[in-house]
């Protein structure tokens, strides 16, 4: 079942969205060589609680988990596509990492995206994977531009596949968005690729989080890593996520999750 949210909610929404901007600013801005991951979660950590939210991410067990999420964010370094765990892993320069949070405030979730390259010491390497993030956010603008009312949910995967196939990138074809509420996760499943035209019609008072995820190499497949929870590309090529959570309203896209 879809919810629809009045703007009164989308009000309170907004206000969890900017608790999730904060805490992937203050992840984003101790992401630099040396810097461990668990650094970022405890920094995360921090501007959730300053805030009165909680986490969305801690101790979530979905289906496909064995064990409950253990921190405040997911951190995905290069080869890793999304839900890295934060661990004792320092950053180095020319890593590319991927942050994702989601929080809870006043009842009602949030949930965003990043991916940076730490240093640009390897000009070539940095150049390609700065190229893939860049893609990777266009497909994300070219999503959310398509987020408005009387659309379908594949118009959204249609322009993220669209960008990230013309660019030769991978895409998850069984991971992607979804809604979001008063749950992080909620109806309906937001794809990555899709035909435009089909699937459920978009309305105003829908949130949705966009989330486009590309793999360098060019390959679909991925693996789970032994902690269970880390996606891996197969060829070990680089990968990039980026993520807002975004409202269908009369005045078109609302991006909630802005800071």
């Amino acid at each position: 079942m879809v919810e629809i949210k009045t703007e009164g909610e989308l009000t309170v929404m907004r206000e969890a969205g900017r608790v999730v901007a904060r805490a992937l600013a203050a992840a984003r801005e101790l992401a630099v060589p040396g810097a461990a991951l668990k650094d970022l979660d405890e920094a995360a950590t921090t501007v959730i609680h300053e805030s009165g939210a909680t986490s969305a991410f801690l101790n979530y067990k979905p289906h496909f988990a064995p064990t409950p999420f253990p921190a405040m964010i997911c951190t995905s370094v290069n080869d890793s596509v999304v839900h890295g765990i934060p661990d004792g892993y320092r950053l180095r320069e020319g890593d590319l990492l991927s942050v994702d949070c989601g929080a809870y405030l006043d009842g009602w979730a949030g949930d965003a995206a990043v991916s940076i390259v730490v240093g640009r010491s390897d000009p070539t390497a940095s150049a390609a994977d700065l190229a893939l993030i860049r893609t990777t956010q266009a497909a994300l603008d070219a999503a959310i531009a398509a987020a408005v009312p009387g659309a379908r949910l594949g118009d959204i995967g249609h322009a993220v596949a669209t960008v990230g196939r013309a660019a030769g990138y991978g895409i998850l074809s069984d991971f992607g968005g979804h809604g979001v509420g008063r749950h992080m996760h909620e109806d309906p499943h937001v794809p990555n690729e899709a035909r435009p035209g089909r699937g459920m019609v978009l309305r105003p008072g829908m949130v949705l989080a966009i989330e486009p995820m590309f793999i360098s190499g060019g390959r679909d497949q991925y693996r789970v890593a032994p902690d269970g929870w880390t996606l891996q590309s197969v060829d070990r090529s680089r990968a990039a996520h980026v993520e807002h959570t975004v409202a269908v309203t009369e005045d078109g896209p609302r991006v909630l999750t802005l800071p």
